[in-house]
């Protein structure tokens, strides 16, 4: 039976790291651009949280890491785009990088210890009441979902579409393809640091490592909104990395309720993109077999 407390967790999480699955949907599906950046501004949302947080700031915390994470993707895309470095091993440079940035930002501290300062949550919790987590996140991210399908309708996120489309269509109509790569990686990782810098003051503490995974968690949560809203317009696609972040967050706390251990659920979320990725394939050998089998 799983209690009330477990479900408002499950919801809060759920909300908190569709961010990241929304980063993704602009990266990966968007943009067509394996974005292994990810990890890392995770991380660095959650230092720049903690950082400014603990410094009085819980408000300007969540622009600075915003502010932040975007220029990781700019690195990334710097290095895609300017020195022609393929799209997954940029990341995976930029991701490196930043594991000493965020070190830095923590005063070279591996984790940030929050509890006797005010947060986001602590300061809405008068008036929210035992909801005061749970809103405020809900409000965010829908927010932010919003605001993503909108930009996706402009001039600008039309051409940055396109440019995950056919580049060479693009280029042929004289768009500059390094600068709405650059502008759609910004953009992603700026909110995966979001996520990272609310999480942090959900927490009340942050880590190194805590973003350690986060392009999984972020997958499989995508992956399975996309089972939810196979087709469908934008705003349609962003509900259901929303929703598939919450029911993601629903399948950990069932998994934690049959008491596997903690350490397992990396290897669950392996195991779920891997599924979700590979279900076509899965589909199409087992309907010649399903019909073999008949005659």
């Amino acid at each position: 039976m799983i209690s009330t407390t477990v479900i408002m967790s499950a919801l809060e999480l759920g909300f908190i790291y569709a961010l990241v699955a929304l980063a993704l949907f602009l990266s990966f599906r968007v943009l067509n651009i394996a974005d292994m950046t990810t990890d890392g501004a995770f991380t660095l949302g959650c230092a720049v949280s903690a950082t400014l947080a603990v410094a009085g700031h819980p408000l300007l915390a969540l622009p600075s890491a915003m502010l932040a994470g975007a220029c990781a993707g700019f690195v990334t895309a710097f290095l895609q785009t300017r020195l022609n470095i393929p799209s997954i091993l940029a990341g995976i440079i930029t991701n490196t990088g930043l594991y000493t940035v965020n070190l830095a930002v923590m005063g070279f501290s591996s984790n940030v210890n929050m509890l006797r300062n005010p947060t986001l949550f602590t300061l809405v919790q008068p008036w929210l009441g035992a909801f005061y987590k749970l809103i405020p996140a809900a409000v965010l991210t829908c927010l932010v979902g919003t605001l993503l399908v909108l930009f996706l309708r402009t001039r600008l996120g039309l051409s940055v579409r396109a440019t995950g489309d056919n580049p060479d269509m693009v280029r042929a109509s004289s768009i500059n393809t390094g600068f709405t790569i650059t502008v759609g990686l910004c953009l992603a990782n700026s909110m995966t640091a979001l996520s990272g810098a609310v999480l942090a003051q959900y927490q009340k503490t942050a880590d190194i490592n805590l973003g350690t995974g986060m392009v999984i968690i972020g997958l499989a949560s995508l992956i399975i909104g996309e089972t939810l809203m196979p087709k469908g317009k934008p705003w349609m696609k962003a509900l259901g990395a929303i929703l598939g972040s919450i029911l993601y967050r629903f399948i950990i706390a069932i998994a934690l309720r049959l008491d596997l251990p903690s350490e397992c659920l990396k290897l669950i979320s392996a195991v779920i993109v891997a599924l979700a990725i590979g279900l076509p394939a899965i589909k199409s050998a087992v309907k010649p077999a399903t019909k073999g089998g008949k005659a």
